[in-house]
């Protein structure tokens, strides 16, 4: 039966925030053509299926759609593999090689600005990004932010990804890779209710992103 394990990805300092994942270590136990429903019926923002972990092979499933990269699920895998002694320098989703690093309690990833695929919309001030009630201008991949201190590179963000099927995100790794790539620094991503991701510019089109990752549970799932 497959193991379906779960971890909270980009936790604030605080401990609040981060988005769940879902990851199944033994992943080629989990049939292809079952793989969208599984991850539909867990409801993850995320579902991680690993199909070789010496290798870093993996594909990534929101509720609605495969994913060819995502950041928190290859920050969550990269990690939980080290903890589960397989640990890789590179994880394999289908866009392509993606550079990790994992420690005790955190993980980063490296990819490239052009993965992207959302809008960025910036607001005047934080407290008008916390306003919002939903996407600005109905836009249905869009990332909304301010400088909470631009000099420090502090940044409120709120994140709407409902074209891949999800209403908001509450950490969303992809958008600070495309954030640090256009605005070609370091940044402290304040997103969510509390989630913080740390991302910089690696320059030449690629940024790195990581922060905190967290074991939640261990479970059998026998609807995979």
């Amino acid at each position: 039966m497959p193991t379906l394990h779960v971890v909270r990805v980009f936790a604030g300092e605080d401990g609040r925030g981060g988005n769940l994942l879902g990851v199944f270590l033994d992943g080629a136990a989990v049939a292809a053509e079952r793989r969208q429903a599984v991850a539909a019926r867990l409801g993850f923002a995320e579902t991680v299926f690993v199909d070789d972990a010496a290798r870093g092979v993996v594909r990534i499933f929101t509720p609605g759609t495969e994913m060819r990269f995502a950041g928190h699920p290859l920050v969550g895998t990269s990690w939980l593999l080290r903890r589960e002694g397989h640990a890789v320098d590179v994880l394999r989703p289908p866009v392509g090689d993606v550079p990790v690093r994992a420690g005790e309690d955190s993980a980063h990833i490296t990819g490239r600005g052009e993965w992207n695929d959302f809008e960025f919309v910036q607001l005047p001030s934080p407290t008008e990004v916390d306003a919002l009630a939903g996407p600005p201008q109905g836009r249905r991949l869009v990332s909304a932010w301010a400088w909470i201190d631009e000099p420090r590179g502090e940044v409120r963000a709120r994140v709407f990804p409902q074209e891949i099927g999800i209403e908001e995100d509450e950490a969303t790794g992809m958008a600070a890779v495309g954030m640090a790539c256009m605005l070609g620094r370091a940044l402290r991503i304040h997103q969510g209710v509390g989630s913080l991701l740390l991302a910089r510019s690696a320059g030449d089109g690629w940024a790195e992103v990581g922060g905190r990752v967290a074991m939640v549970e261990t479970r059998e799932d026998p609807g995979a």
